[in-house]
């Protein structure tokens, strides 16, 4: 059993589809590209496919990730061919590389937002980001399943800034963008929590909805406020698995002594 790893995207008007949706997209790619998936038992077989942290429906993202169980051995990077010939345009599969650890899912501590606020100047961003920063807590309510329930935001911010000015757009018209780093936690603090936030704290109100596009999400340095790359354990473990099966085929022959060859020195 082979377990591969893949880094795909949500662009453009495949932002707005539901991670349902996504999952019929992805399976139907699985089966036009004859890719050898290993199945659930039961009365209704399903592919195993073990999906991470996905965005929320009308966010984009440039990492998604998820896991996928196979029954024959497959090169990661042409199955990334195969699979991108099958996809929709901006369902993209980005990266690709085989297992070699385990906990892919506890790897994807925290994401990297990118917020854009059209209609809304850099300066007023920014003393509304202060404001927000400022503040020991900062509660808002989001409508959930069993009702409105109330949940600190502030908590869940690793690093907040502006990035850019409104000078940066060619048609000259304000737009502050933010750059926001948030901690996977229970409760999950999404992007638009942060702008309810940014509303309590600073009355932040932009014109039109914000561009929400997910930059990135794995390890987080709590120091530096940076997310590492979560498939980089995998990259790493290849690479050092064949130096380490080298090291043990050298050590068990001696210096200066020549492999036996079959055949030769039985009795």
């Amino acid at each position: 059993m082979q377990r591969i790893r893949l880094r795909y995207t949500k662009r453009g008007r495949l932002r707005f589809t539901s991670h349902r949706d996504f999952q019929r997209a992805f399976e139907r790619a699985l089966r036009r590209a004859e890719v050898p998936m290993a199945y659930s038992a039961g009365f209704t077989p399903h592919p195993k496919v073990s999906y991470a942290n996905a965005a929320p429906t009308g966010t984009g993202s440039e990492a998604e990730y998820l896991e996928i169980q196979l029954t024959a051995r497959r090169d990661p990077a042409p199955l990334r061919e195969l699979l991108n010939a099958s996809l929709p345009d901006g369902l993209d599969v980005t990266d690709a590389v085989e297992a070699h650890t385990s906990g892919l899912a506890d790897r994807l501590q925290a994401s990297v937002w990118e917020i854009r606020l059209d209609g809304v100047g850099t300066e007023t961003a920014e003393r509304a980001v202060a404001a927000f920063l400022a503040a020991e807590e900062v509660q808002v309510e989001r409508r959930t399943k069993n009702g409105m329930r109330a949940f600190d935001t502030r908590a869940a911010v690793a690093r907040l800034e502006t990035v850019r000015s409104e000078s940066d757009r060619p048609d000259g018209n304000a737009c502050a963008i933010l750059r926001l780093v948030v901690r996977h936690l229970t409760p999950a603090v999404r992007p638009d929590d942060v702008l309810s936030g940014l509303r309590a704290t600073a009355d932040l109100a932009p014109p039109v909805p914000a561009a929400v596009t997910r930059l990135a999400q794995g390890l987080l340095d709590e120091e530096s406020g940076t997310v590492t790359d979560p498939l980089a354990p995998d990259r790493d473990a290849a690479t050092a698995a064949p130096s380490t099966a080298a090291g043990l085929s050298a050590a068990k022959v001696p210096s200066g002594a020549s492999p036996a060859v079959s055949g030769e020195g039985t009795a």
